[in-house]
């Protein structure tokens, strides 16, 4: 694939290179929209460059390889399963604010921007405490009631031995639109732009 194609392949590129959206901090984010253009390339030549191959912005044999290698025979990520965003009441996805299967299409474009994220950080393992949550769960939690733990768009995050402003820092090359402050126990990520939603960056610079 190069640019100028456009279809369903396009589109699977982009969610899978949708984490790296920047070199440095920057409301940018690679847009799902099945054409490849200009930000598309370029998200390809930074993954391309993140795992040794030719930065040349096309997606062929060895890209399509190494970005076939980061999903699991389920849907999932290599380094991320399905188990850690399902409600922690129910272990599903049901009873959000979308339909389950939304919900769950949401977590796996998650996971593909926590894989760049894991990558940016040096492949240090990253724990996500909290993926979906259900309105009943958000509820008994006192979660705001329009999270986007309700969409299965946002993470809670924990990366042992690497500071939580660190982690929010390369997280603002993920193309993640929603980031909570660094100065809490743990790192919020989400993807409240996909939604048409404004960008919301608590601790950013920008």
């Amino acid at each position: 694939m190069n640019q100028g194609d456009s279809g369903a392949d396009v589109t699977e590129l982009q969610i899978r290179v949708a984490g790296w959206a920047a070199d440095s901090a920057s409301h940018s984010r690679v847009s799902i929209d099945g054409d490849f253009g200009p930000g598309t390339a370029a998200a390809v030549r930074r993954f391309q460059a993140a795992y040794g191959l030719t930065a040349d912005g096309s997606a062929g044999p060895n890209t399509q390889a190494k970005l076939n290698a980061l999903e699991q025979s389920d849907g999932s990520t290599l380094h991320f399963n399905w188990s850690e965003f399902v409600d922690q009441s129910t272990g599903n996805f049901n009873g959000g604010k979308l339909s389950a299967a939304a919900v769950k299409e949401n977590a796996r474009r998650c996971m593909y921007k926590l894989e760049a994220l894991r990558k940016k950080l040096g492949d240090k393992p990253i724990t996500v405490n909290s993926g979906f949550r259900s309105i009943a769960h958000n509820a008994e939690i006192g979660g705001a009631t329009d999270s986007q733990h309700l969409y299965g768009t946002a993470a809670d995050l924990d990366v042992p031995g690497v500071a939580t402003k660190t982690v929010y820092q390369k997280a603002e090359t993920c193309g993640f639109s929603g980031l909570e402050k660094y100065t809490v126990d743990h790192q919020h990520v989400d993807s409240r732009a996909d939604l048409g939603k404004d960008w919301w960056w608590e601790s950013g610079t920008i």
